[in-house]
């Protein structure tokens, strides 16, 4: 009888445990960013190195202080890709990661397909917004922009054990936090 009890006791603890850590994964975390009209969607010029805010509407965004690329959000924008690509830097190869299924202005896989048949196009919103991380806005061909972080070739050395070597900055410079 004791054994029973004690089974069960540690099958609820160990159901209760991974309830919060589904909980901390998904919701926990992530906080609604408070927009800021004017600042919050920006592109990197070709051949500079200051982002340019761009003409949006309808922001909205999430983010989260456990991970530098959690940050998600949506807009929407009169500008069309084409006009966009002839002044502002493209981010090649560039694919959204899968966000919290409760953002559900932010579907990932939806944008990737957009992005690879050419309804979308992605441009490189600011290098280095964290240590190997930057900031990429994809705009589609009906006004919809999303935003996301993603791993840059020297985040993708130093998270995955790769020695980093001199073309990356120093994680303690101001170039690597974005400043």
């Amino acid at each position: 009888m004791i054994g029973k009890i004690l089974s069960v006791i540690l099958l609820l603890s160990a159901l209760v445990a991974g309830g919060g850590m589904y909980y901390a994964q998904v919701y926990g975390f992530y906080d609604r960013v408070v927009p800021h009209p004017g600042e919050d969607v920006a592109l990197l010029p070709i051949g500079g190195d200051t982002p340019q805010a761009i003409a949006y509407g309808e922001f909205q965004a999430i983010d989260a202080d456990s991970s530098p690329i959690r940050y998600r959000a949506c807009f929407t924008t009169a500008l069309k890709p084409a006009e966009l690509a002839q002044m502002y830097q493209l981010a090649e190869g560039a694919e959204p990661r899968i966000g919290p299924s409760w953002f559900d202005c932010f579907d990932a896989e939806a944008i990737g397909d957009a992005l690879a048949a050419g309804t979308a196009t992605a441009f490189l919103s600011q290098k280095n917004i964290d240590y190997g991380v930057d900031r990429i806005v994809a705009v589609t061909e009906d006004g919809r922009g999303y935003v996301w972080h993603d791993l840059n070739n020297c985040g993708e050395k130093a998270y995955d054990g790769t020695v980093v070597g001199e073309e990356c900055p120093d994680p303690a410079s101001d170039l690597a936090k974005g400043n």
